[in-house]
């Protein structure tokens, strides 16, 4: 999977929890918590949200890795291409 379609499941995903988020103003390098203000809880439905879009077990030690969009995007595509073949991402949910 290319970056830009990963970059637009993540933004999905995010979408899920707030949907105001505007694609075009989030910064790829400034902490993702801050660019959408999410609590905890929303923080941990959308990393759940990741996990159940991609298929990636994205464990609770890691998150610390997932600081901002370019962070999450490279953590994400290092896993997806280490992950043992599964079923594809789905790119909407139901």
């Amino acid at each position: 999977m290319d970056r830009a379609h990963l970059r637009t499941l993540v933004i999905d995903s995010l979408r899920k929890i707030a949907p105001e988020v505007e694609e075009s103003a989030l910064r790829d390098d400034r902490p993702l918590r801050d660019e959408v203000d999410l609590d905890s809880m929303d923080w941990l439905n959308f990393i759940i949200g990741l996990h159940e879009r991609l298929q990636v077990d994205i464990p609770e030690a890691d998150y610390r890795q997932l600081v901002s969009l370019d962070a999450v995007l490279d953590y994400l595509a290092t896993r997806l291409r280490d992950a043992p073949t599964a079923s594809p991402p789905r790119d909407s949910e139901p």
